[in-house]
């Protein structure tokens, strides 16, 4: 008899990452890859990722879940039975992970959030999602003036004798520092020892500003794989800070959890990833909301939409 297998899919702006989890949470399959502004293409790839992992002759997948902004859209998609938001995704991969966690902090590519936890619950939260500064787009495009790759970041800030000091509220302001700094010939390294250092002051300044930061504290998204931020959060917060290895996947990791706890199962098949899938944006005009309905299609036929805020606006898959 085959046993049960869960699949969870967290759509970001930068990033799509998915996972299939067992029973006893342990990941049988992962994939990460960058959405590139097309979640319904990042999400086939995904889907065929996977695929390849997967043992189908001793698992099948009874439920699937989807998180991430493009999570309603996507939920579509697969026929998801669990839809939830990143925070409560997070919050839950990472409890069940790290059952005593009291601190999430979480920097992904365009946005970063904080989340506090007391006794497994997600109590209170914050999220910063107005401006890049502090994220990998910021880093990203740090590294690309300075010829570096960011995933060599990390290990260049490390072997800085100390952090420049840069500007980092604003992309401008960084940038100009950040150029300043070289025409005054300041070694390249004290440079992105100092970007480093910037993103975490810049995050506890905003994101976790008015938030009581208790350990232990765990540090998850794409950025959490910068050892050079992960020292600087250390020397500002002066307590450990905990990355998980599949801190990149938490959100998909959580979802799927929450699918299998859900308890609804249904038959999932990926062979979505060969269907074709687009989306139509309608304006209603039959009351003064003018709600802008979003439709999606799964070859050529209507399978769900949203967006309405009154009956008026409702429309009907087949």
């Amino acid at each position: 008899m085959k046993r049960k297998a869960y699949l969870g899919i967290d759509i970001g702006s930068i990033s799509t990452k998915g996972v299939i989890i067992d029973e006893n949470n342990k990941i049988l399959a992962e994939c990460y890859l960058w959405t590139e502004g097309n979640p319904t293409e990042a999400t086939k790839k995904v889907l065929l990722s996977l695929k390849e992992q997967f043992d189908p002759e001793r698992y099948r997948i009874v439920s699937s879940g989807t998180t991430g902004s493009a999570r309603k859209l996507v939920g579509s998609m697969i026929g998801a039975k669990m839809v939830k938001n990143e925070i409560t995704a997070h919050a839950v991969g990472t409890t069940t992970l790290h059952p005593d966690v009291r601190t999430i902090l979480e920097i992904g590519g365009q946005d970063s959030k904080i989340i506090c936890v007391e006794n497994g619950v997600a109590v209170d939260y914050a999220m910063n999602t107005l401006c890049a500064a502090g994220t990998g787009a910021f880093l990203s495009s740090q590294a690309h003036r300075l010829g570096v790759e960011v995933e060599e970041f990390g290990e260049i800030a490390l072997r800085a004798a100390k952090a420049a000091p840069i500007a980092a509220r604003c992309t401008v302001f960084a940038e100009s520092d950040l150029v300043h700094k070289l025409q005054v010939g300041c070694p390249k390294e004290e440079i992105i020892a100092g970007l480093c250092k910037a993103v975490a002051g810049n995050y506890l300044n905003n994101v976790a500003k008015g938030k009581k930061i208790v350990p232990p504290v765990v540090f998850q998204g794409g950025v959490s794989k910068n050892a050079g931020v992960v020292r600087m959060f250390e020397e500002e917060l002066g307590m450990p800070v905990l990355v998980d290895e599949n801190g990149h996947l938490m959100g998909a990791f959580g979802i799927a959890v929450l699918a299998k706890e859900s308890q609804k199962e249904g038959e999932f098949s990926f062979d979505v990833a060969d269907m074709e899938f687009r989306t139509r944006e309608v304006t209603c005009g039959k009351c003064a909301n003018h709600c802008e309905i979003i439709c999606v299609y799964r070859d050529g036929e209507l399978i769900d939409s949203w967006g309405n805020r009154c009956d008026n606006g409702a429309i009907k898959s087949r």
